[in-house]
């Protein structure tokens, strides 16, 4: 069966190649718009379907086809990816020397026979970024890095240095839940 990631993201699609499935890329052309009235959980679970479905709709045959949003959230605040560094140096001062949530949605469509199923389900990881010095803020926005992740971080990247506590996935918070998606699609892969 074939397998379909409804992304572009590169860091999606390193999390993809570590399952050593084959798989393509579409990436979905749905508007990611965040509905702030709904619960974090409700709302990464609805971004995700909606690019699964947009890639459901574009393709035909067998397929299983993955959609995925990450967000980040503290204290009722959701921290997208910030437009400006003075927005970055911001988010990163009100997450610093706290714990925050990385929320993860998963939609996954399985047509098989004319037949579509839907698994849909969210990660939540709780990080602890430690204490960071100003300079600390400033040489990370310097990289260039801060400004397309939301959050105004990247776990993954040179950033790790100021995470001193995980619970949780740590691949769901890179952006895609493996462990989920690898037990549905053994089911018909």
């Amino acid at each position: 069966m074939k397998i379909i990631l409804a992304s572009a993201s590169p860091r999606r699609k390193e999390l993809m190649d570590l399952m050593e499935v084959p798989y393509q890329v579409i990436p979905s052309q749905f508007d990611e718009k965040r509905d702030e009235s709904l619960e974090p959980e409700k709302q990464v679970e609805k971004l995700a379907y909606g690019k699964a479905k947009d890639v459901l709709d574009r393709t035909t045959g067998d397929r299983i086809i993955i959609g995925s949003d990450t967000l980040v959230y503290k204290d009722g605040k959701f921290y997208g990816k910030p437009k400006t560094e003075d927005v970055a140096r911001k988010m990163l001062e009100e997450l610093k020397d706290a714990y925050h949530e990385v929320i993860t949605g998963l939609s996954i469509f399985i047509v098989k026979d004319d037949v579509v199923q839907e698994y849909i389900s969210h990660d939540t990881t709780r990080i602890h970024i430690k204490d960071m010095s100003e300079k600390e803020i400033d040489q990370w926005i310097a990289t260039g890095k801060a400004l397309d992740k939301a959050g105004a971080y990247a776990i993954q990247e040179e950033f790790c240095v100021f995470i001193d506590r995980i619970e949780g996935s740590y691949f769901s918070t890179i952006g895609l839940p493996v462990h989920q998606v690898y037990d549905v699609i053994k089911q018909y892969c």
